[in-house]
């Protein structure tokens, strides 16, 4: 029935490859199916203005993608002069998503900034990018760890991030491009991995959906997150 062949619940091949660039403090290449993002998370000595003063540290996110990331060319955001609308919305997704795994008090006055830039899209770019964004920010704390520069892992819980959705009337994990442009109902579901939920983003994109459909998708979710999860404990390991 999907056009991947792929059964109802099951998820796109996930690869994680760790220390893809030289400076950068945490980094990986995340590949989920034909969704390929580059995540780097650098530690700087700084935090905002706003919570300069309170001991607690910080963890931000910035997001893009390349021109030839998609089927046709984009212009980058650059030559316009700024970020589009759906762009300053998933890098704050990918922020929020990813504090809510962290104890600021543990991390101490200092930023960890995660970049995500997508080098292919096939879907699930927002839901890839955070759960990336997860590994980068745990191998950039192990170096804070290391160097004794902190004593108490700031770093609760995992974080990660699934899409799901309704295609052909059919409950559906992990949606591809083609399954996402068709879907009659399109979720982003962020969890950590002790099963707390961060973020539900469903919207009935085509259909409406009933209260059993998207108990169907959390459950789903579950099981997806719980893969995602343990490939990311696989990466750090």
């Amino acid at each position: 029935m999907r056009p991947s062949g792929r059964d109802l619940s099951e998820m796109r091949e996930v690869s994680i490859e760790t220390g893809v660039t030289k400076h950068a403090e945490g980094s990986c290449l995340i590949k989920i199916g034909g969704t390929h993002v580059i995540c780097t998370a650098s530690l700087e000595p700084r935090v905002p203005p706003f919570i300069k003063g309170s001991g607690l540290g910080w963890v931000t996110a910035e997001y893009g993608m390349l021109p030839r990331s998609t089927g046709s060319r984009m212009r980058r955001e650059a030559t316009t002069g700024k970020q589009g609308g759906r762009t300053v919305e998933i890098q704050r997704l990918i922020g929020r998503a990813l504090r809510a795994g962290v104890d600021r008090n543990a991390l101490g006055e200092r930023q960890i900034t995660v970049d995500c830039d997508v080098i292919q899209a096939d879907g699930g770019t927002r839901c890839a990018a955070i759960t990336g964004g997860w590994v980068a920010l745990r191998l950039a704390v192990n170096k804070l760890l290391k160097a004794r520069d902190i004593v108490t892992d700031p770093l609760v819980s995992p974080v990660a991030a699934v899409s799901c959705g309704i295609y052909a009337g059919q409950a559906i994990l992990d949606l591809d491009y083609a399954e996402d442009s068709e879907a009659g109902v399109d979720g982003n579901f962020i969890l950590r991995g002790d099963g707390a939920l961060i973020e539900v983003q469903t919207s009935a994109e085509g259909s409406v959906f009933s209260r059993d459909q998207m108990t169907q998708l959390m459950d789903l979710a579950e099981k997806g997150v719980s893969e995602l999860v343990a490939a990311q404990k696989a990466a750090c390991a």
